[in-house]
């Protein structure tokens, strides 16, 4: 059941179209997942079919498969997102080498997005401020094998007095009533009121505001939720450029979407296969460089450069961090990140642990072969021993990289007859 004051709105907004409305939310759900360009070839599975036309990477699948539990999931071959969520990236538009930032990340939908739309060149900002959620985004951004990302759990005004003017994009898909998770989550439906949508809206503004200053002139604002109410919508939109007159809207033509005001759109589940989504592109005046330049980087340790040179590892053009006995590869543009919480400088590449070098599972997500692999079957029961976290049959000895019809996996070590596991406890599942 709805609560009755939003189908009363509803019905004020949508006239004619109410019903058609309606009758959307009582269709099946349509399920759509994203591939991952970072991992290569697009494998064909049989659950994948029609392609969501906002994203060229999003299909929607069968809603009987369970794609989660298939060892591509795993691997980081795709993402499961729902489509319209997909179009907040489509009209951020990010570029290759550019920096963009995620200020309202998790669970890490839209930052993956964005990360494979730049193909591992320049520099991504995946904020989230609750902590437990920033958890989730890190391992999202890990298992999707992304190098140039910095995770960070940071109040969007931390961020933007630390970085003012830094990001050529940046996008804010903001926390919302919910109104466009109705038919998904029951918690959206319980927790909805009036008062709710009206707290919303004025959280909306105060990130709004701290996401503004991290923007250069003439870069791309893109502010999005999953909720229908105008006031954390078109009105949020209005308020904050009458408080921002350095920022205008900037007029697309996406013929998917239904244009909502200058520069807006509305995402509506009775005109597309999608749960619902608003979004609204804003452009700063102006056209200056981004402000600030990358922090100087560390000199790879020892211990990494032979396990490299070992395993016939190359690294993009990049920087080293140390955390502690951790290293990480960053991208050039990070900038200074001390008195940050941060979560994730980069690429984790391993641990030294005394005389050797421990290698990370993120770098086994993000490589594509090394000088030691060892490639299971995706139907066998060898790749499903694997997961579940046993010793695995291997000639190899050492460090092995495991991967799944190609696309890699995690780490084993051998010695000769068999692979000890060293896929994290935490990921370890059986089917």
């Amino acid at each position: 059941m709805l609560p009755q004051d939003f189908l009363d709105r509803m019905q004020g907004q949508l006239g004619e179209e109410y019903s058609a409305f309606l009758q959307s939310l009582e269709r099946p759900r349509a399920v759509a997942l994203r591939f991952n360009p970072l991992k290569g070839q697009i494998p064909a599975l049989p659950f994948v079919g029609e392609a969501v036309p906002w994203e060229p990477m999003g299909y929607y699948y069968d809603p009987e498969a369970r794609p989660g539990l298939h060892p591509y999931h795993d691997a980081g071959v795709y993402y499961l997102q729902e489509a319209s969520a997909m179009s907040a990236v489509a009209l951020l538009d990010p570029q290759p080498g550019e920096r963009i930032c995620d200020l309202c990340a998790a669970p890490g939908g839209k930052s993956t997005q964005i990360a494979g739309r730049m193909l591992g060149e320049g520099f991504l900002l995946c904020n989230e401020i609750n902590p437990k959620r920033a958890k989730i985004l890190s391992g999202n951004v890990e298992r999707m094998g992304i190098a140039n990302a910095l995770v960070t759990n940071e109040h969007p005004g931390r961020l933007a007095e630390c970085l003012p003017a830094y990001f050529d994009r940046v996008l804010i898909d903001a926390p919302c009533s919910g109104e466009g998770m109705f038919r998904k989550e029951e918690a959206a439906v319980t927790d909805w009121s009036l008062e709710t949508v009206q707290m919303c809206a004025r959280r909306q503004a105060e990130i709004l505001d701290s996401g503004a200053r991290l923007v250069r002139p003439g870069g791309r604002l893109v502010y999005s939720t999953c909720t229908f109410a105008p006031e954390e919508n078109e009105l949020t939109v209005a308020e904050f450029l009458k408080r921002h007159p350095d920022f205008e809207p900037e007029i697309l033509d996406i013929p998917w979407f239904t244009p909502a005001g200058e520069g807006q759109f509305r995402m509506w589940p009775h005109r597309l296969l999608g749960e619902g989504h608003f979004g609204a592109v804003l452009r700063r005046k102006g056209d200056e460089p981004a402000e600030g330049a990358g922090a100087p980087g560390e000199k790879l340790p020892k211990l990494w450069t032979e396990f490299a040179r070992q395993m016939d590892i190359k690294l993009p053009e990049g920087k080293a961090i140390t955390f502690g006995s951790r290293v990480f590869w960053a991208p050039v543009q990070m900038p200074e990140i001390k008195g940050l919480k941060v979560l994730r400088p980069g690429l984790e590449l391993g641990e030294m642990k005394k005389d050797r070098f421990e290698p990370a599972h993120a770098l086994a997500l993000w490589l594509h072969d090394c000088a030691c692999m060892e490639n299971l079957d995706g139907n066998s029961e060898t790749v499903e021993k694997y997961l579940g976290g046993n010793v695995i049959p291997s000639s190899q000895k050492g460090w092995c990289l495991v991967a799944v019809d190609g696309y890699t996996l995690g780490w084993g070590k051998g010695d000769g007859t068999q692979l000890k596991n060293h896929f994290p406890k935490g990921l370890r599942h059986f089917r």
